[in-house]
């Protein structure tokens, strides 16, 4: 294997197969002993209530690669991985959600076999994590293989997730060069958040639903420890391209890219950043199965659990301090006025930390509160029907 002398020890990612002598995963070619911090993360995140994984690839196996480096080709834009490693790539990929599914207890939702694969950036001599690019007509042939070989694993209900590119734009333009074969072996879109506030969200949401693939933002991050960029982009997201998973990347990381504060190389954990917290204004009030609802404004968004009948609304105040009125007079049923509107509050940058407040209720269908400048409230109205 060729190692690119920049490369960081903790973006170097143990592979299974180790060599080419045999397709057999029960046979020396295979180590299933490997990457076993990794495996222990998946089992200690089911355990705390996890239920949705997918498989992913940064590169294809070092011995698969055309210089033999899981950095990338020479150049970045060329293809790295060999023409007949592209099944083998594939069979790979299949054979380890296979194999977590029998001996680790992790079902893989979705087998994604790229990272960004368009970009030119995956350079082997001088890459600092591992990456290869794959050409649209590549990636179009590595999807019918993976396609098929998830079948051949009889793991026919797992989806086959492309093409995680880096930026919304990208993903239209690689959706489009496809071709409609691949297309439909692709059970889901999967996009990077990297154009932040810019690039057509729409566009890609609307190439999707009618195409009707789901849609998530399978990576989300950036260096604004403040939160204010988080809240900005994930706001934006839910409006125009209405994710059904969004994936914050680096929960611990460095330079204000984590949740958390931390070094992956010195093992070591720092101060919880503010964008911690305005994140849990979102993700400890917006789950699972709730349906998301047009607030009609890019500082808002609202999603509606109808088991509870409860209505969610996160809303954020970029400028100088104003109290805001939520309307619910367009539901069926608003509540019951005169009930209490639970609310949690983060200050972006410094001050609240997702705070809990009793103090704001109900008087016919509206209720009001007092927002300051870049404060982020989450508020829960119970008794809503559509």
């Amino acid at each position: 294997m060729v190692v690119s002398p920049d490369i960081e020890a903790s973006r170097q990612v143990d592979g299974y197969w180790t060599d080419w002598a045999s397709n057999s995963s029960t046979s020396s070619s295979w180590s299933w002993s490997v990457d076993a911090n990794q495996r222990s993360m998946l089992s200690l995140a089911k355990s705390a209530g996890a239920d949705t994984f997918e498989l992913f690839s940064n590169s294809p196996m070092w011995w698969m690669c055309a210089n033999h480096n899981p950095s990338g080709s020479n150049d970045g834009s060329s293809d790295n991985l060999q023409s007949w490693n592209y099944d083998q790539h594939a069979l790979y990929l299949a054979t380890i959600a296979k194999y977590a599914s029998a001996h680790w207890g992790i079902n893989f939702a979705s087998v994604e076999p790229f990272n960004e694969p368009i970009s030119s950036w995956w350079k082997g001599q001088t890459g600092t994590q591992e990456g290869c690019h794959f050409g649209t007509s590549t990636q179009a042939t590595v999807l019918g293989y993976l396609r098929t070989e998830l079948n051949n694993q009889g793991l026919s209900s797992t989806l086959v997730s492309a093409s995680d590119e880096n930026t919304y734009d990208l993903a239209v333009s690689t959706w489009n060069s496809l071709g409609s074969t691949a297309q439909s072996k692709v059970g889901r879109i999967n996009v990077h958040g990297y154009q932040y506030g810019d690039g057509s969200r729409d566009g890609l949401y609307n190439l999707a639903h009618n195409a009707g693939k789901k849609l998530w933002n399978s990576e989300y991050g950036e260096s604004d420890a403040t939160g204010s960029q988080l809240a900005s982009n994930l706001l934006l997201d839910f409006r125009w391209l209405h994710p059904t998973g969004w994936v914050y990347w680096q929960a611990i990381d460095g330079g204000g890219w984590g949740l958390i504060a931390g070094d992956n190389d010195a093992v070591t954990t720092g101060a919880v950043n503010q964008k911690y917290y305005v994140l849990a204004q979102f993700t400890r009030h917006i789950r699972k199965g709730m349906t998301i609802l047009d607030g009609g404004s890019d500082y808002l968004t609202a999603a509606y659990d109808a088991t509870n009948k409860k209505l969610i609304i996160v809303a954020v105040n970029w400028g100088s301090a104003q109290t805001i009125t939520f309307d619910l007079s367009k539901f069926s049923t608003p509540g019951t006025s005169g009930a209490l509107v639970k609310r949690w509050s983060t200050q972006i940058s410094s001050g609240d930390k997702y705070v809990s407040y009793s103090d704001t209720y109900l008087s016919g269908s509206k209720f009001s509160s007092k927002f300051a400048t870049n404060q982020v409230m989450t508020f829960e109205v119970d008794n809503v029907v559509m």
